[in-house]
């Protein structure tokens, strides 16, 4: 495995530290496997976009799943797993998170995460949609996912892990065999503007989290422009089942030219009984699913989207009135924060939501050990594609996979010495063979996915995105090569690029999956097809930068192509 040769156009790395693991990324999965990592004697550096605190864990308002009720089994969590990832799960991965996954939230508890406590002392659990046991365990009411970064983080510091915040990964480091050898990195608001240099490292974990960004309307913060997709597809690596992009059923509308983060609805607060309503006040998920309100996500998000196709309108409403002040006070500060916020009141008047991107459930393809299929090079997180999630991921099941994930990456790091390895890195040329992206291009792309693979899909719409996505292209190339420039190297033009290679991914899986199934929504296929497409679509990036596409069957994931690591 050599890499494709294409690398982000960026200067020299202008100066180096040593490392045996460079963990990129700072969320629960990300922090999990530092920790580990350095509690096992590894040398490891934290590399991370904004601050320790400022991923996608941060936001997660519902909470963590795992069978720790009484009269609740991994099985059971297993069955309702499987259910919601309509059939493109891997059963072995998705047995590992839930078997797993209990003890490794008792880890995260004796960490110092403190979890919402029953009168008895006993974990004060939940229900949300696609479960049929109350397993989702929650902190602050509404705040899990800020509580569990505050543990983390403050772990990291008691534990003095060396981090890197403020920086953009760039490209993967490699030997002359083509293994990871570390990262290259952009060091932003400190130093000069170029300020580029790598970490070397014979062990390269991706927690980059997601790529919400590619999209106008997002839950996802700012930092989540798919810098670790784009990355690996770079260094040659498989990506898979990118098409299966999340999009929340209830994130709060703020009208319909609002763009990049929006704030996000919890689905526990439809776990504790709210209902959706149109403007008349009409349920209209009773009928279309026996869990109503609380049916997997991809069918609640389509149900809503339905049915403003139906009335004309841009949103519905979550109607949870009856809840009174006291609970909506108690158990759902943060929202009911957000929403006053914004104008309104839940506790007298129903919230109006909409679907927005989410969570991929796809990403960088890895075996049960969290190995890509390039050596060196993990991933784990919303960046990685386990096998858990399939084609829709299940309520809450994202922080467990971090955690389960994480913790197998270390112990697959720590299970013998790591070799040595000496960075290859071709020298710059001096003109981009490929260009840039320019940043006033970020927008147009994030409303033209929107437009074209958004909640609903088809043919013509998918073609559509990409012919546009490659009139930006055309234009970047064209500049380069009749002007021999390309937009100036940066933080908004690398994202801009990585967004723009991502979404390409997407747009080509999806056109390639004629059918509807979990959270990939096609009008002009309507029906799940199991047999002509009970299958992943695999990616990878040749060195000219077209796509390599292709279609494995769902009992051969995880790939078979994970190389060992040499020990």
């Amino acid at each position: 495995m050599t890499g494709t040769g294409i690398r982000l156009h960026a200067p020299a790395p202008g100066w180096a530290i040593d490392a045996d693991v460079v963990v990129v990324g700072s969320g629960v999965a990300g922090l999990t496997a530092a920790l580990r990592c350095e509690a096992a004697g590894l040398r490891t550096v934290v590399v991370t976009k904004a601050r320790l605190d400022a991923g996608s864990t941060r936001w997660a308002q519902g909470g963590v799943a795992a069978a720790l009720g009484e009269g609740d089994t991994p099985e059971q969590h297993l069955a309702d797993t499987l259910v919601a990832g309509a059939g493109l799960c891997d059963e072995e991965a998705v047995r590992i998170l839930v078997t797993e996954g209990p003890d490794a939230v008792r880890r995260l508890i004796a960490t110092g995460a403190h979890f919402d406590e029953a009168a008895d002392g006993a974990l004060q659990l939940t229900r949300e949609g696609g479960h049929h046991r109350r397993r989702i365990a929650h902190a602050g009411g509404d705040a899990t996912g800020a509580e569990i970064s505050r543990a983390l983080v403050e772990a990291v510091r008691a534990r003095a892990l060396r981090t890197i915040e403020n920086a953009l990964v760039l490209d993967l480091l490699t030997d002359a065999e083509g293994r990871a050898a570390g990262v290259t990195l952009h060091v932003m608001g400190e130093g000069q503007h170029d300020g580029v240099g790598a970490v070397h490292a014979p062990a390269v974990v991706l927690a980059t989290g997601g790529m919400g960004q590619v999209f106008s309307a997002t839950t996802n913060p700012s930092v989540s422009t798919g810098d670790g997709v784009a990355l690996a597809l770079r260094a040659g690596a498989e990506v898979s089942d990118l098409e299966f992009v999340q999009f929340h059923p209830t994130v709060l509308f703020l009208g319909p030219d609002a763009e990049g983060q929006q704030p996000l609805v919890s689905e526990a607060v439809r776990g504790e009984g709210a209902h959706l309503v149109d403007a008349d006040g009409v349920r209209f998920m009773l009928g279309q699913h026996e869990l109503a309100e609380l049916a997997p996500r991809d069918i609640v998000a389509k149900a809503i989207t339905r049915r403003m196709l139906e009335q004309g309108a841009e949103h519905m409403y979550l109607d949870a009135r009856h809840f009174g002040a006291e609970m909506w006070r108690t158990r759902f500060p943060t929202i009911l924060a957000a929403c006053r916020a914004h104008g309104i009141d839940p506790v007298t008047e129903p919230i109006p939501v909409a679907p927005a991107a989410h969570y991929a459930s796809g990403g960088v393809r890895t075996d049960p050990r969290g190995r890509t299929t390039v050596p060196g090079l993990y991933a784990c997180g919303e960046v990685a594609c386990t096998g858990v999630h399939g084609a829709n991921r299940l309520a809450s099941n994202s922080l467990l996979e971090g955690l389960v994930y994480a913790e197998r990456i270390a112990a697959d790091l720590t299970a013998a010495p790591l070799p040595a390895r000496v960075p290859h890195l071709p020298p710059h040329p001096e003109r981009p063979a490929h260009p840039l992206l320019p940043p006033e291009s970020r927008l147009a792309l994030q409303r033209t996915m929107t437009e074209g693979a958004g909640v609903l899909r088809s043919a013509d719409s998918l073609r559509r995105a990409g012919d546009r996505l490659q009139a930006l292209h055309d234009e970047a190339r064209e500049t380069l090569h009749e002007h021999g420039k390309t937009a100036e190297p940066g933080v908004d033009t690398w994202e801009a690029t990585n967004l723009l290679c991502v979404a390409r991914v997407l747009l080509a899986a999806a056109a390639l999956r004629e059918e509807t199934r979990g959270c990939h929504w096609r009008e002009d296929r309507p029906d799940r097809d199991d047999g002509a497409w009970r299958r992943h679509i695999v990616v990878t990036l040749n060195p000219d930068r077209t796509l390599a596409v292709r279609t494995t069957e769902a009992a051969d994931f995880p790939p078979t192509s994970a190389q060992p690591q040499e020990q």
